[in-house]
């Protein structure tokens, strides 16, 4: 039998810096070594592409609007909620916030700098606390995400599912053995993320323009990695309805907990007996949801409802609440249909 030659860290984490030399993106990120505003980029990335995060303005409005912990930790959450909105997640945003009052609050304004210091703040997992200590301080912390879970997987052409016990631990120990070999881990934790960005991607693996194809056991990338659980998208229905007043748009806040403080458009009551005329139609699509929405004009008796936690909304308010974006557009579709003003 044929005895497999382990993969070298150190030839790996070497190729990759080299490469990453030459070949590595400029990111705005990447520029710093502020924790603090790579901690904001990282979570804005979770579930986001980067180019949302960088085409749509989001990383620079954020920082222009809360250049550190100070400003954020002080900020109303409406506020905070409404720089993030069209991110969606925005748990992800009101972590921030409450690791900004941590840090003021607890450790007098300076962002920790160990690794467990990192992992102790709100919303932050092993995978970020890595990212933020090696990318601020060149820490040798691993990490591991889906880009590099992927890579890994294919490097050692193992089929270990990622999502599960043995297989998470496997990764984060490859990566542990990666990133100590590496000669800047702030450069090839950088190297890894961007190798499975755009060389070693999901579908269709570019492994001749790989720096580290000379190293990869596998010679069927795209069976790689793993999982041992698959997403599942429902169909999701959602009726709302249109109504204005003297006092402005009829509005619901959201107590959810995906969504909680939000605003949206108050949910179509499900007694009634016939639906009112649609006014507008739009789908999306979160987690593992594929959301039809549809806009209703007012049911029968709907200003009842108000007392059922909705408010009116003077139409010149609306801009500033925090409002998800699919019905940010759909009212802003509705409010051009029925010729609105903003201004009020």
């Amino acid at each position: 039998m044929k005895k497999v030659i382990e993969p070298n860290p150190a030839k790996i984490a070497h190729a990759l810096e080299a490469w990453f030399a030459v070949s590595g993106r400029d990111y705005p990120w990447r520029r710093t070594t502020d924790p603090y505003a790579i901690l904001v980029s990282e979570m804005m990335l979770q579930q986001t592409q980067i180019t949302t995060v960088l085409d749509r303005g989001y990383y620079a409005r954020w920082m222009e609007r809360f250049p550190n912990t100070a400003t954020l930790a002080v900020a109303d959450e409406a506020e905070v909620l409404r720089v993030w909105e069209g991110l969606g997640y925005y748990r992800r945003a009101r972590f921030l916030q409450q690791m900004a009052k941590q840090v003021e609050g607890e450790h007098g304004g300076v962002f920790p700098t160990t690794l467990e210091g990192v992992r102790a703040l709100p919303g932050v997992g092993d995978y970020t606390a890595g990212a933020v200590c090696s990318f601020a301080h060149d820490a040798a912390a691993p990490i591991v995400d889906g880009n590099v879970a992927r890579v890994l997987s294919r490097v050692w052409d193992d089929a270990t599912p990622v999502d599960s016990r043995e297989g998470m631990a496997r990764l984060w120990t490859r990566s542990r053995a990666l990133v100590e070999a590496a000669k800047s881990p702030r450069v090839f934790n950088s190297a890894l993320m961007e190798l499975g960005q755009t060389i070693c991607r999901v579908s269709a693996p570019n492994c001749d323009a790989c720096p580290v194809q000379p190293h990869c056991l596998t010679r069927e990338p795209a069976s790689l990695p793993v999982k041992s659980k698959q997403t599942v998208i429902t169909a999701v229905t959602e009726r709302v309805y249109f109504q204005t007043g003297p006092q402005g748009v009829l509005l619901q806040q959201e107590s959810g907990q995906r969504r909680t403080g939000l605003w949206k458009l108050p949910e179509l009551p499900a007694e009634a007996k016939q639906q009112p005329p649609v006014l507008h139609r739009s789908k999306y699509t979160i987690t593992r949801y594929k959301v039809d929405l549809w806009v209703h004009a007012p049911p029968e008796k709907a200003e009842a409802a108000a007392a059922a936690g909705l408010q009116w909304i003077p139409l010149a308010s609306l801009d500033a609440l925090p409002m998800p974006s699919p019905y940010r557009k759909a009212l802003n579709a509705v409010l051009a249909q029925q010729d609105f003003q903003l201004e009020g």
